[in-house]
């Protein structure tokens, strides 16, 4: 294993071990069955992912200065609870069946309805239980952020960034539902969705956190890095993403082919697609996009569109020149170096994921 993955895979022990301590505490009443399911969801939830964003936290408090001690990786770690809330709300808003290759929280929820044969819908159980599932996560990220154990100071000069990174993910999902009414988008809007709903708060506000946790303070060159790498990593991070839900493997993605057109996304790289369509094909992507009977062959037909537009090829040059913008904004930062490897490690991890 080498250094650099050996200094990830000692980050991910560390936020997995908080998180399962933090949880194991949680819930009222321990083993009872009637709670159980919710403790079962939330452990199977949190199983999965990169740690990306208790990652930038991390890696920004050390640029700081901040010492490696555990009161740390329990707050980055909560950002993860942040994830999860915002996960199971957005597939229950999406209708989504699958997560990370498992059934998303509503149809477990759902599922367990049905097998117990108890009265009423089970898909509104399924759908009632998640959005409470989703709103407990949101309201545990908050108190292992509180009690994380970092002084005072830290979480008292920080704590306006962590109201801010959460109203703007909530205003994040509004938006992509407006998006999704309206109907049509441009680049801009898609782009304007996707920040606020996933780049801020997955790189931005996370780093900026890290680093005001650890000076105590916000001073102009944190702002300058999380703005001029942070954003940039963020959005490279969302198209990557974008491409992801229209050609990404499902053993990779855990959601099936193609599932972000059967849902209808308007995101950036459908946005590039209408932009740059003939008028035919055009039709044809407004015909198939959101249709939830969509099969493997309308997935192959839009994918074919996509990349005859130049809107694939585009997306990822676009992917290219964050990157490399990035990058040149975090050689002018004053962070420590090890943070600066590490933090282009994961701007190149966060911004090339597997296809």
């Amino acid at each position: 294993m080498t250094t650099d993955a050996a200094r990830m895979q000692a980050l991910r022990t560390h936020v997995e071990r908080a998180l399962g301590e933090f949880v194991e505490r949680q819930l009222p009443s321990p083993g009872d069955p009637d709670l159980e399911p919710l403790r079962t969801a939330a452990d199977e939830l949190l199983a999965g992912g990169k740690r990306l964003r208790p990652a930038f936290c991390y890696w920004g408090w050390r640029g700081a200065g901040g010492t490696d001690v555990p009161e740390i990786f329990t707050a980055a770690a909560s950002l993860e609870l942040l994830q999860a809330s915002a996960l199971v709300h957005d597939d229950v808003m999406d209708k989504s069946d699958l997560r990370r290759g498992m059934p998303a929280a509503h149809r477990r929820f759902q599922a367990l309805h049905e097998k117990a044969g108890w009265h009423g819908s089970a898909e509104q159980f399924g759908e009632g239980a998640a959005i409470l599932l989703g709103n407990l996560l949101l309201l545990w990220s908050g108190e292992m952020w509180r009690t994380s154990g970092l002084p005072r100071a830290s979480l008292e000069a920080a704590q306006p960034v962590h109201d801010h990174m959460r109203t703007e993910l909530m205003c994040g999902q509004y938006l992509d539902l407006l998006e999704q009414a309206h109907g049509e988008n441009t680049f801009d809007s898609a782009l304007r969705v996707a920040l606020f709903k996933s780049g801020k708060y997955s790189v931005e506000q996370p780093l900026r956190l890290g680093l005001v946790l650890a000076a105590q303070e916000r001073v102009p060159w944190m702002d300058d890095l999380c703005i001029g790498f942070g954003t940039r990593v963020g959005i490279g991070f969302q198209l990557r993403d974008d491409i992801l839900g229209v050609f990404g493997d499902p053993a990779q993605t855990g959601k099936p082919a193609g599932d972000d057109l059967r849902e209808g996304k308007r995101t950036m790289l459908v946005a590039r697609t209408l932009a740059a369509a003939a008028p035919g094909e055009a039709e044809t992507v407004r015909r198939l996009l959101g249709d939830p009977e969509l099969d493997a062959h309308g997935v192959a037909t839009l994918r074919q569109i996509i990349e005859d537009t130049g809107a694939l090829r585009a997306c990822e040059d676009l992917i290219g020149d964050y990157l490399g913008d990035a990058l040149a904004a975090l050689d002018q930062a004053p962070i420590t170096a090890e943070a600066h490897a590490a933090l282009t490690d994961l701007a190149i991890a966060a911004t090339s994921r597997s296809t």
